[in-house]
């Protein structure tokens, strides 16, 4: 069992002082038989009033209202967790899906269909063509196999750059580009699932590593597939690695543009645009 504390702390700096709307925050990480949360944390500024929600993905959403203008917002999270994923490795996939390709079961069909439809219609013909280029279309094979030869063909062919626009690319900019941030080698791996038949989703979270041990990180996406026997299992192409101990799931989507960490708007005059600056430290405390 690993104890790991995650302090996130987002600011936004304004010329004058506005008008703060609701604001959203996904920043609590996902609680389930492998992950804990011993003890958390929330302080903002200036003065708010604070709701708690689980929506459609069973994300635990904080909604704030703020009660004063402000011309700085603060926002910072320390969650400490227990994580139990001893080994990425240590599960078994039903028989039927051992080798792909293959059909999820009809019980599973229903709930796990908007998963498997493409976000990007207009890049399925060049995200086809990769995999083509690949060896992963039209291809019998091991699923679990097939799952970490597209992981280390993202991870291995592009190149990672990090980007502080809101969003994501589309896959076939990716392509096109041959680089991109986390967010975007999650969406075109899940792109690339969902063009195989395979429900796939985004995640949004943090990664241990030696850089979020300085205080010197963002936050971290990769990609889920559903596999039958495991359910759903993480894969992150950035990093090229089965998902693990090292990696604590804050909120998922069918969409890889809906769980913003922070997400909200403000009114102001003259100029407003703000100077936003992201801290995120993930510390191994054991």
């Amino acid at each position: 069992m690993h104890r790991l504390r995650i302090r996130h702390m987002t600011e936004y700096r304004f010329i004058n002082a506005v008008t703060l709307n609701q604001h959203q925050l996904l920043l609590r990480p996902r609680e389930g038989h492998d992950v804990r949360i011993e003890s958390s944390k929330l302080t903002i500024s200036p003065a708010y009033s604070i709701k708690w929600y689980r929506d459609v993905f069973d994300n635990s959403v904080a909604v704030v209202d703020f009660l004063q203008p402000s011309n700085r917002l603060i926002i910072t999270s320390e969650v400490v967790i227990q994580h139990y994923e001893a080994s990425p490795l240590n599960f078994s996939v039903e028989a039927y899906a051992l080798n792909y390709p293959f059909v999820y079961k009809e019980s599973e069909r229903i709930d796990l269909a908007a998963y498997q439809q493409p976000l990007f219609l207009s890049d399925q013909q060049s995200v086809m063509a990769w995999l083509r280029e690949i060896g992963l279309h039209s291809r019998s094979m091991e699923t679990l196999c097939l799952q970490e030869k597209l992981n280390q063909a993202i991870h291995e062919q592009f190149r990672y750059q990090m980007r502080e626009e809101a969003g994501v690319q589309s896959p076939g900019q990716t392509l096109r580009m041959g680089s991109g941030s986390c967010r975007d080698y999650a969406t075109l791996f899940i792109e690339a699932c969902r063009c195989l038949g395979l429900a796939s989703r985004f995640v949004s979270g943090y990664l241990h590593a030696p850089a979020t041990e300085a205080g010197n990180a963002s936050t971290h996406a990769w990609a889920e597939v559903y596999l039958p026997g495991k359910g759903w299992q993480g894969f992150d192409p950035t990093v090229g690695e089965i998902t693990g101990n090292r990696h604590i799931a804050v909120a998922v989507a069918r969409n890889p543009e809906s769980v913003p960490p922070v997400s909200g708007s403000f009114i102001g005059l003259g100029p407003t645009l703000p100077v936003m600056m992201v801290n995120v430290q993930v510390n191994l405390l054991d």
